[in-house]
């Protein structure tokens, strides 16, 4: 087993404390101990806002005929670990997760990473990351997995709507203004998302369901706008569906009285 010594990370003060693992080159494996029932923010995409710090829990099991002595993970961005652009260290004193026993040969493994906007998380790094996992029995055996799990990192999203004027003659014109935008990790703000497609959509009072009337793109700077024939009470609103960095939202309704 050789030491592995620090991870140099250029988005942040990010470096890990001296520690008796393999090299994070590949997978490896020797002797019986596996790892099993990974969970990453219990499964949902990791959304971090502007500047709030998000905490996040990363969860598996270990086993081993021997007895559990140590498990390690880390989320990370890029094609390994040895060569990440960012990642998050765990909210432990030696990095290593805290593992419970469960019985002779099995333990239960856990810990929390912060992502911190500006920090570890900046805006080239949303996206798809990956999870390294270490864990060795007390006879010496080890596994370790390069990518033993695949979560998102997204910019939380926010989005607006207003239609006006309001009330409205049946018939008549209403122009629906709205703005998307998603967090900008690199300036702690958030910023119009441009030259993507949203939803204008419509739900009829006394209904629950909204439907379709058109889509539209954001300009430059995020910001939407388009009319429609006002017809009967209601509630219109702007939905948008995601993308890969970015999660689905959907504005409240703004609720129009026809006269």
């Amino acid at each position: 087993m050789r030491i592995r010594a620090t991870l140099g990370v250029a988005t942040g003060a990010l470096a890990l404390t001296v520690v008796a693992v393999p090299a994070a080159q590949a997978d490896e494996i020797r002797g019986d101990t596996t790892i099993s029932n990974i969970s990453v923010n219990g499964g949902k995409p990791v959304v971090v806002g502007a500047s709030a710090t998000k905490t996040i829990t990363v969860s598996f099991t270990v086993k081993d005929d021997s007895g559990v002595d140590k498990a390690m993970a880390l989320p990370y961005h890029g094609a390994n670990l040895d060569s990440a652009d960012s990642a998050a260290l765990p909210h432990t004193e030696d990095d290593f997760s805290v593992c419970t026993k469960v019985n002779a040969t099995t333990a239960n493994c856990t810990a929390n990473y912060p992502f911190v906007p500006g920090g570890n998380a900046i805006n080239k790094v949303a996206g798809g990351w990956k999870l390294w996992v270490f864990a060795s029995g007390k006879d010496g055996d080890y596994v370790q997995k390069e990518n033993a799990k695949s979560f998102s990192l997204q910019r939380l999203s926010k989005l607006t709507v207003n239609a006006s004027p309001e009330p409205v003659k049946k018939g008549k014109t209403l122009t629906v203004t709205g703005k998307l935008t998603r967090a900008n990790w690199d300036a702690n703000k958030y910023s119009g998302y441009s030259g993507q497609s949203v939803k204008l959509q419509y739900r009829k009072k006394g209904s629950s369901t909204y439907t379709t009337l058109k889509t539209i793109k954001t300009n430059t700077y995020g910001d939407l706008k388009t009319t429609v024939t006002a017809s009967a009470d209601g509630y219109y609103r702007y939905s948008f569906a995601g993308t890969s960095t970015t999660p689905a939202v959907s504005a409240a309704g703004d609720y129009v009285d026809v006269q």
